[in-house]
């Protein structure tokens, strides 16, 4: 019998893979962050009042979360000769795109009692197009690289690209686009759009690159040998795999938290009312950018010797006590001296407290990832069955259904303050009901959210231990089979 080592099953990345490949995640990203703004587009431009527009977006983000199995499932189906991700990452760029400059460019020169419709039926093909490229993120993780060393180092990349997306595009808006058009109008969106299409689409040619070589069956699962699954197989999956449903109930809350925070509204009251000048939102986000990257990297290091959970709990502690302090300073002082132009004390632990707050939370956010890779390789080893895409849609589909409710959570809280017809503008006097909103908004909902992720890692068994465990005895199922394999060769040779 030949005998195949272990080191053989071994998948390891190259760095300059590793750190394109991330790119797929800051493509999708830039949508995500300007769809942030199209509430602003559609109720200011277009003309939607706030309660129909958030009902709406909420919405699409559900049917999102529907057709993100669907998808997963051809994702798995998949392994044509151009790979199993590289069309599906294309062909949702390519949506991407197509779907934006429509919505953004298109929809407010259309006659008022066609817009909604017409709104609703681009963005949902927009919705389709964001998961098509999204789930290869996740997905596509699987064959990156096994080694359980190696998968924290996509977090680093992915978080570096990341402030300049969500730190580098918010001073863009705040600091450059807003002022050059008076706010939040349809010269800024179509300037804006075009940015974020090109670099998108510059990106993911990138990520097409990096995973162009570990596109292909010797990496999936246990190769020719892995179990077949149907589309009924999905329920079982989420019924059994426990470290998948705590992810899930963990990094749901998390990104409920995030995308409450990322609601257009929310900085606006908080920089533009509360403090009293929206620009230091642009300014204190890039003053996170270097103790963000520290956290993250430290993390990593720390990571890659004790496994992925132990770090995302950290980071969730970290995130949950700096808001906390940020919050009982706020609360202690008037929060319009706050000012970069005024540095005193409080001004300076203010600054300092925020960071460190939005430096864990980043972190936290972008450990995930290579967390889903995890429970993919759970599954392979307690089943047989290599699924990256329906792990990875499952994750995505409940974590959509959670975090869909932000936009509507804030449309329903802000409504219940009066805001009906528009969101809070920048220019708007602080209201006691507008005080504690923003505190609500802020802080409160992240929190809780924060609590919430940490009871759940407490059921979370894939730590760095146990994902070693996994590998080796995934490696072991592979050097069977393989032998297994070659004995009728070697007996044909011997003739």
């Amino acid at each position: 019998m030949v005998t195949v080592s272990k080191k053989e099953f071994i998948n390891n990345a190259k760095l300059w893979q590793v750190g394109l490949f991330a790119l797929n995640n800051t493509a999708t990203n830039l949508y995500f962050f300007i769809m942030g703004f199209v509430s602003y587009y559609a109720t200011g431009v277009a003309g939607l009042t706030v309660m129909i527009i958030s009902s709406v977006l909420m919405g699409m983000r559900v049917f999102d979360g529907i057709t993100d199995p669907i998808v997963g499932y051809f994702i798995d189906k998949t392994n044509s000769k151009f790979g199993k991700f590289r069309p599906f990452m294309l062909a949702g760029n390519i949506i991407l795109a197509a779907t934006a400059l429509i919505i953004f460019n298109v929809t407010h020169h259309l006659p008022q009692e066609f817009q909604l419709i017409f709104f609703i039926f681009v963005y949902a093909i927009h919705m389709i197009g964001y998961t098509f490229q999204a789930a290869c993120t996740r997905a596509a993780q699987t064959v990156l690289t096994n080694n359980p060393k190696q998968r924290p180092l996509f977090s680093g990349f992915d978080a570096t690209y990341n402030i300049g997306v969500f730190i580098g595009g918010q001073i863009l808006v705040a600091s450059y686009l807003v002022p050059k058009y008076g706010g939040f109008t349809e010269g800024l969106f179509l300037e804006l759009s075009l940015y974020v299409v090109i670099l998108s689409a510059l990106f993911t040619v990138l990520a097409v690159s990096a995973i162009w070589e570990k596109d292909q069956t010797k990496y999936f699962g246990f190769a020719e040998k892995t179990v077949k699954t149907n589309f009924k197989d999905y329920w079982p999956v989420i019924k059994r795999n426990r470290p998948l449903q705590m992810l899930v109930l963990a990094a749901s809350t998390d990104k409920l938290a995030n995308s409450v925070l990322r609601q257009p509204a929310v900085p606006v009251m908080f920089f533009g009312i509360m403090l009293g000048d929206y620009a230091l939102s642009g300014t204190l986000s890039a003053v996170t950018i270097i103790p963000t990257l520290i956290i993250t990297y430290a993390g990593i290091m720390f990571a890659r010797k004790t496994g992925l959970k132990n770090v995302f709990v950290i980071g969730t502690w970290g995130a949950l006590l700096f808001f906390g302090l940020t919050l009982g300073l706020l609360l202690l002082i008037d929060p319009a001296t706050i000012s970069f132009s005024n540095l005193t004390l409080t001004t300076i632990l203010f600054f300092i407290l925020y960071t460190l707050g939005y430096s864990f939370m980043g972190f936290t956010g972008n450990i995930v990832i290579p967390m889903i890779a995890d429970t993919s390789d759970y599954e392979t080893h307690v089943t047989g069955r290599y699924v990256p895409g329906m792990i990875s849609t499952i994750f995505s589909f409940v974590d959509k259904l959670i975090s869909s409710f932000a936009i509507t959570l804030v449309g329903i809280l802000l409504a219940f303050i009066g805001y009906r017809d528009e969101f809070p503008q920048v220019d708007e006097l602080l209201t006691p009901s507008l005080f504690v909103m923003t505190i609500i908004l802020y802080f409160a909902i992240p929190m809780i959210g924060w609590i919430i992720s940490l009871i759940a890692m407490k059921f979370y068994e894939l730590d760095g231990k146990r994902m070693k465990e996994i590998q080796d005895e995934i490696a072991e199922v592979k050097q069977i089979y393989v032998e297994k394999d070659a004995m009728p060769s070697l007996l044909d040779e011997k003739k």
